[in-house]
């Protein structure tokens, strides 16, 4: 029992030791930056715990191995008949899928015949190489020789194992970190399109062929290309009421929203000032009157014509207030809504001459306003067709036609826009000016593929033409 207890603790310790050993080996390869310092560090550390003459280390490439680095040497030729020699006994392994051992164990069948010529050409007593692996996947190959000692056991060879399967992962992403873009591109795409040809992945190949019936029917098809622009109704004419002079409002009759009939009066200003001057300029003409009708019976000429001077001036000042009393009630001009204008809140307050008071479109002429991307204008001409809908009709389309494109854009919200102007060719008795919407002009017919993605296309195109010097 104290035999087989010793026998026990004895292999534990030595799968401890071949464990500390491993990960000696991934420390190693982890303190270098580069590719070549990390597998030259892990060749010169298991040709030195593993009293070997030589170990090599190769990555796949193309499906060839390429040896990247061999012990104690710094420098080397891929030309070499020493590197060809390694490297056809790397490939062998890649081929085989299998750890490959000269002199061959008595139950290995393999026929490591490339590994063997290996050793005959370099007098090795003993070749080892095993594949270096990344979910379970050989990317490389560690090959050991010996040319004087033993043979490898099979604790070796099952160190060695697992050793290529620690360091595969560690070294191949240092050498996938120092492979171009394009290079990771290509590799990347190159594996997606084995998923989408190669013997599995149904799933996959099922969502590629799906995506390229779409892109085939998306660049066969076409379709009417619409530009959509923000939209805005608006009062074919728009008759402002301003404040005739300055005073103080008296009354309001009316506010934004309001329908109203010709003539009907929007507001008041206060008159009680002006009835007053008017009082007082009458009783001055009288006065006037009177004193002209003493000079003609007294026979002053000069007094007489003194007299006619100020009967004048003072009936011209009373036409002037008689013109300020009949503007002082604002009236509608027209029938139709008003846009804007609300003097409720206001009564009282005084107003200057020409002021802005009230503003009324009519009911029956409307115009559309569109405003259009930049980037859009170009495909817009005038009598083109179009749909609208509204925020308050979003159950009906209301046709249009282009009339009118301004060519100076606004800024809004950090882009420019083309003021564009449409007629509505059914206007509605439930459209008002003023509401807000969006609109799409019909510019022509194009391939379903370019519709959705001009838009993209461009942008890219700007982008390179920045980018570029």
């Amino acid at each position: 029992t104290d035999r087989f207890r010793q026998q026990a603790q004895d292999d534990q310790k030595a799968r401890i030791a071949c464990m500390g050993l491993a990960m000696d080996l991934v420390a190693s390869a982890m303190q270098e930056t580069k590719l070549a310092a990390a597998a030259l560090a892990v060749v010169n550390e298991l040709s030195a715990r593993l009293k070997c003459d030589r170990v090599s280390i190769g990555f796949e490439t193309k499906g060839r191995v390429e040896v990247e680095a061999i012990s104690h040497t710094a420098v080397f030729d891929s030309r070499m008949s020493l590197v060809r020699l390694i490297g056809e006994a790397m490939d062998e392994v890649l081929d085989l899928d299998a750890a490959l051992v000269i002199p061959p164990r008595p139950d290995d069948d393999l026929g490591a015949v490339a590994n063997a010529e290996l050793a005959r050409e370099l007098k090795d007593v003993a070749v080892l190489s095993v594949p270096l692996l990344e979910d379970s996947q050989a990317i490389g190959v560690l090959t050991l020789e010996r040319t004087s000692g033993e043979r490898f056991d099979d604790d070796t060879i099952e160190f060695c194992k697992t050793a290529g399967g620690l360091l595969g992962p560690v070294l191949n992403l240092k050498r996938s970190n120092e492979r171009g873009a394009l290079q990771r591109l290509r590799e990347a795409a190159l594996e997606k399109l084995q998923i989408i040809v190669g013997p599995a992945h149904t799933g996959a190949k099922l969502v590629a062929v799906v995506l390229l019936a779409t892109i085939a029917f998306f660049s066969l098809a076409s379709g009417t290309y619409r530009v959509p622009a923000k939209t805005v109704v608006e009062g074919a004419i728009q008759r402002a009421a301003v404040a005739p002079f300055d005073g103080h409002i008296a009354q309001s009759f009316v506010r934004a929203g309001d329908t109203v009939e010709a003539g009907q009066v929007l507001c008041r200003l206060e008159d009680r000032d002006l009835l007053l001057e008017q009082a007082r300029l009458n009783s001055e003409r009288e006065q006037a009157v009177r004193k002209q009708r003493q000079a003609l019976a007294d026979q002053d000429r000069g007094q007489m014509m003194v007299l006619a001077a100020q009967i004048a001036e003072t009936d011209a000042q009373i036409a002037l207030i008689n013109d300020k009393l009949s503007r002082a009630t604002l009236k509608a001009p027209f029938d139709g809504v008003v846009v804007s204008g609300d003097l409720n809140q206001l009564v009282g307050t005084p107003v200057e001459q020409g002021k802005l008071l009230f503003q009324i479109a009519p009911l029956d002429a409307y115009r559309v306003i569109l405003q259009v991307d930049e980037r859009d204008i170009a495909y817009v001409q005038l009598d083109q067709p179009g749909e609208l809908t509204l925020s308050g009709l979003p159950d009906r389309r209301l046709a249009f036609t282009v009339q009118q494109i301004t060519p100076v854009a606004s800024q809004e919200e950090g882009r420019n826009f083309f003021r564009v102007e449409a007629h509505l060719q059914t206007p509605s008795v439930r459209v008002r000016p003023g509401m807000e919407g969006v609109g799409k002009i019909e510019v022509g017919h194009q391939k379903l593929i370019w519709i959705w993605t001009h838009s993209l296309v461009d942008w890219a195109r700007t982008w390179i033409w920045k980018q570029l010097p």
